[in-house]
């Protein structure tokens, strides 16, 4: 528990354990916000322009791998009460979260810091309390009993966020000439929750709450308030996704890119720090089950178009992605396939 970042007072100086080296620290620069990752409005999906919402999921997914929903169906309140419930738990004494602090990333419903604390040369200014959310019914026995509201929070909350996911996943598949629903079952089948925390940081350009990633399962869809961190890189160049009430951050993961056959892209990202006050999010995962088959889509690959990825199961390529990312390899380059 003394390894958590958020139960740590008066910090006036970056450790060294946390200080990056300098090729891969943010620097003192401004990043830009970004305007042009779209803001997509779902309420047309019912419309007549079904066909356009669609062209530009498809086309967001392909240029950036990132995009934001807005008139998505969840309440604003719940998306709010998300957000202060989980800022609620990180600032619960420490002996109050003892019982779900592991360093084994096999428990299911596990509070940690930064990613791999164990074997990594240099840590992350976060912690998370993550855990499985879907079948509701499986799991929030399994949640925390405080924050008191905790469990009747988060669990309509991640109801109305899977809906949404499915549907956007059922949008993305008529996108690219799959049925309705070719994500459904086991290739949807997990959902994971990850309440995020980043104290303010003494000094932010010398460390990362979260380094340059690409996110490996289906599709993530982060609730991030109203505090900046989130960074995307495009064209080689960072940009500051910038905070909206009310909106989801959407964006494409490895499975889904190796599933649309490369029509869909995923995108590296990473979470900058501030020195003034704390940031809080939640992200929600949406995964295969660990022994599907993730392949490339038959309906989308032929002669003219072969396949360009390996199949594999999914707990393997989960496995492979930790550690070429620990190693700082591109995840998917062992699975691609010689055009």
């Amino acid at each position: 528990m003394e390894k958590l970042i958020s139960i740590r007072s008066n910090i006036q100086t970056v450790p060294e354990s946390y200080v990056l080296p300098p090729d891969r620290r943010p620097g003192k620069q401004d990043v830009p916000l970004c305007k042009t990752i779209p803001v997509i409005d779902l309420k047309g999906e019912h419309a007549h322009d079904k066909a356009e919402l669609i062209q530009k999921i498809i086309k967001a997914s392909q240029e950036f791998g990132f995009f934001q929903v807005i008139n998505h169906g969840v309440p604003e309140e719940l998306m709010r009460n998300a957000l202060m419930v989980g800022a609620e738990f990180f600032d619960m004494p420490a002996e109050e979260k003892a019982s779900f602090y592991s360093e084994d990333p096999k428990k299911s419903c596990r509070l940690y810091t930064s990613i791999d604390y164990v074997r990594e040369k240099v840590h992350f200014w976060r912690d998370t309390f993550r855990h499985p959310c879907h079948p509701l019914e499986d799991h929030v026995k399994d949640w925390p009993e405080k924050p008191a509201r905790y469990r009747e929070v988060v669990g309509s909350y991640a109801v109305e966020v899977r809906k949404l996911g499915m549907w956007l996943l059922d949008l993305i598949c008529e996108g690219i000439g799959l049925k309705p629903g070719y994500l459904g079952s086991g290739l949807s089948q997990v959902q994971l929750m990850a309440l995020n925390h980043y104290p303010p940081c003494p000094d932010p350009s010398l460390t990362l709450g979260l380094p340059k990633h690409s996110d490996v399962n289906l599709i993530t869809l982060l609730n991030q308030g109203e505090v900046n961190g989130l960074q995307v890189l495009k064209d080689e160049r960072w940009l500051a996704v910038e905070p909206v009430t009310n909106v989801f951050v959407v964006n494409i993961g490895h499975m889904l890119q190796i599933i649309s056959n490369g029509k869909l892209r995923s995108a590296d990202h990473r979470v900058v720090t501030n020195t003034s006050v704390a940031r809080t999010t939640v992200a929600s995962f949406i995964f295969p089950s660990s022994d599907s088959l993730v392949e490339p889509a038959r309906p989308l690959t032929n002669k003219g178009s072969p396949p360009r990825y390996k199949a594999f199961i999914c707990k393997d390529f989960v496995s492979t992605y930790i550690a070429d990312t620990h190693e700082g390899k591109p995840p998917l380059e062992r699975y691609e396939l010689d055009p």
